[in-house]
C-alpha cells in the first residue's frame, strides 16, 4: 500500500527559523513528524517549562477527552462505510499535532524555547511538524484488530515512554513507576544544556527517531492509517524519503516471521 504525498510546509512567522524542507520523496510512513532545533537554547529555561505549560496541560486534558469520544465515531464509521469522517480526522490530528508541539517545547524533546501558540493551524509553529494525509479508504475489518497487531508495537512504547511495572506475590500487589528511554535520554540533553549550553546532536537525532516511532503507532491505532509501523528507527529532525528498493509500510509480517526492516 503506498504513502500519500504530504503536504509542503506554509512560511515561518517573522522572527522564526526555516522549518526543515519537505522531503523530496515519499516516505516509508504516511506520517511527517519533524522538529527544527534552536540554534542557541536556553541554560535553564527547560527547568521550569513544566511550569510554563500548565495551560497548555489543561487544554489538552479536554483535547484528548475528545479525541478519544471521537476516535469511537470513527470506528463505527470506518467499520460500515470504510471512511475516517474528514472533520473528525482533521480534529483528531489537530490534537496529536497540539501534543507534539507541547511535547517538542517540553520534556519529550526539549528542541525548541519558542512557547507553542494555542492553535490548531498547521502553519502556526514552525518549530514543530505533524502532518497525516487522509486516506481515502480504510479496512472495514481491520478496524476490528488493529489494537491486537499493535500489541508488539505497545511492548517497545512501554520501555520508550515508561510507565508502571506491577508484580503480584502472595497476594499482594507492588507497583513500580520507571522512566522511559526517551525522558532518560531529554533529561541527559537538559544537563548537557545546563553545563555546556548545547543539545548533542546525535542525542536530538536519537530521540526524534523514538517519538517518530512512538507517533506512528498513534496514528496507526488512532485508525488513521491501515499501514501497519515498521519496527525501524528512522533518525534526525528531519524525514528521509524512502531510498529505492526498501518496503513501503504495510501489513504486519506473519506469525513466524521476520519484519522486512529492522531496528
Amino acid at each position: 500500500m503506498s504513502t500519500q504525498p504530504i503536504p509542503p510546509q506554509y512560511p515561518p512567522p517573522p522572527g522564526w527559523p526555516p522549518p526543515p524542507p519537505p522531503p523530496s520523496g515519499e516516505l516509508s510512513y504516511p506520517l511527517r513528524l519533524e522538529g527544527a532545533l534552536d540554534a542557541n537554547p536556553s541554560r535553564w529555561l527547560w527547568l521550569v517549562k513544566w511550569f510554563l505549560l500548565i495551560p497548555h496541560f489543561v487544554v489538552l486534558v479536554f483535547l484528548s477527552m475528545a479525541m478519544f469520544l471521537l476516535t469511537i465515531v470513527a470506528w463505527f464509521a470506518i467499520l460500515f462505510t470504510g471512511h475516517y469522517p474528514r472533520s473528525i480526522f482533521d480534529f483528531n490530528v489537530a490534537v496529536m499535532r497540539w501534543w507534539w508541539r507541547v511535547g517538542y517545547y517540553g520534556y519529550s524533546a526539549l528542541g525548541t524555547d519558542k512557547y507553542p501558540p494555542f492553535s490548531f493551524s498547521a502553519e502556526a509553529y514552525p518549530a514543530a511538524t505533524l502532518e497525516v494525509p487522509y486516506p481515502e479508504h480504510l479496512s472495514r475489518g481491520l478496524v476490528l484488530v488493529k489494537w491486537l497487531l499493535a500489541i508488539p508495537h505497545f511492548v517497545i512504547l512501554a520501555l520508550l515512554l515508561g510507565g508502571t511495572a506491577v508484580a503480584i506475590r502472595d497476594s499482594v500487589t507492588y507497583s513500580v513507576p520507571y522512566t522511559g528511554l526517551i525522558t532518560v535520554m531529554v533529561i541527559i540533553a537538559g544537563f548537557a544544556l545546563l553545563f555546556i549550553k548545547r543539545y548533542p546532536g546525535g542525542i536530538f537525532d536519537l530521540v526524534m527517531g523514538l517519538k517518530r516511532w512512538v507517533y506512528r503507532v498513534f496514528v496507526y491505532v488512532f485508525l488513521m492509517r491501515d499501514e501497519y509501523p515498521p519496527f525501524r528507527l528512522d533518525l534526525g529532525g528531519v524525514e528521509q524519503p524512502r531510498s529505492a528498493g526498501s518496503p513501503v509500510a504495510g501489513s504486519p509480517p506473519p506469525l513466524g516471521q521476520p519484519s522486512a526492516s529492522g531496528i
